[in-house]
């Protein structure tokens, strides 16, 4: 019994001189932590802001602030263990060893990631906005920091990686694109009124934009036709609606006016031999 007495006081006293010793440094170390969080919380309202200022999309925003959360805690957390007396020489050192070990294994992936920032600060396209690129098309979706993924209007989606698309040559439509439609009509028919039927059909279409003027003007001078090009401006999403209907006008108007639609052909001719 006398033992166990002896071992409790001499456990209550080596913890009274750990908490006289540390005790302090620890409730230091808490209140380090307790204000660094609060101090990420601010740094990444104010990132925030001048982030919406500058207009970046809000998926960017996000992870910027994320960022900038992250790199305050781990400050302030360095802080806290420098206050504890740990050794952070050490520790570094042994991080930068496994760091670069993973940066060997991981170069893709810390490719995508460095393409991801300099498409997120170079801003070359913005989510809503259509795009061509790699041989592939679409509407962005999302642009994340290892990736950008496009629609089609199919309804599949592509899954592009960032280091693809930095250094690649980019065709950026924006929000609307124009069609392009070759309506052939037979050479006796009346170019201005094919023309005149074609501009009407365009102001009638709901889905072609009216404030961008459409391109209608004769192109080429086929073998068996007059080839008339049309292009008007149409929002991204209407892109294949639109086609299918103007389309589908043109041919009804010029059956219903008479304008005749050629059929291709090829006139040939049989010369008798003379005897």
């Amino acid at each position: 019994m006398k033992d166990n007495l002896v071992a409790l006081e001499q456990v209550r006293s080596t913890a009274i001189d750990l908490g006289m010793k540390f005790g302090p440094k620890l409730l230091t170390a808490i209140i380090i932590l307790v204000v660094g969080f609060f101090v990420a919380r601010w740094a990444a309202g104010v990132m925030e802001r001048l982030l919406r200022k500058f207009e970046f999309e809000p998926p960017i925003r996000q992870l910027l602030e994320n960022i900038v959360r992250v790199v305050v805690l781990i400050l302030f957390g360095i802080i806290a263990l420098q206050n504890l007396g740990v050794e952070l020489l050490p520790l570094i050192a042994g991080l930068g060893v496994a760091g670069a070990g993973i940066a060997l294994a991981m170069q893709g992936v810390l490719g995508n990631m460095v393409a991801g920032l300099t498409i997120i600060l170079t801003r070359p396209f913005r989510v809503g906005e259509y795009i061509s690129i790699v041989k592939e098309e679409g509407r962005v979706e999302t642009i994340s920091l290892f990736n950008t993924t496009l629609s089609h209007a199919d309804l599949s989606t592509v899954v592009i990686p960032n280091r693809k698309i930095v250094g690649e040559i980019l065709h950026n439509y924006g929000q609307i694109r124009q069609l392009q439609i070759a309506v052939r009509v037979a050479y006796d028919a009346d170019l201005n009124q094919a023309l005149a039927t074609i501009d009407e059909i365009l102001q009638r279409n709901s889905r072609v934009l009216k404030a961008q003027a459409p391109v209608i003007q004769v192109n080429r001078l086929a073998d068996s036709s007059v080839n008339i090009g049309v292009g008007p401006w149409v929002n991204v999403p209407d892109y294949v609606a639109a086609l299918g209907e103007l389309n589908k006008a043109i041919v009804e108007t010029f059956r219903s006016r008479g304008i005749v639609i050629p059929f291709p052909q090829h006139e040939v001719r049989l010369l008798e031999k003379a005897a």
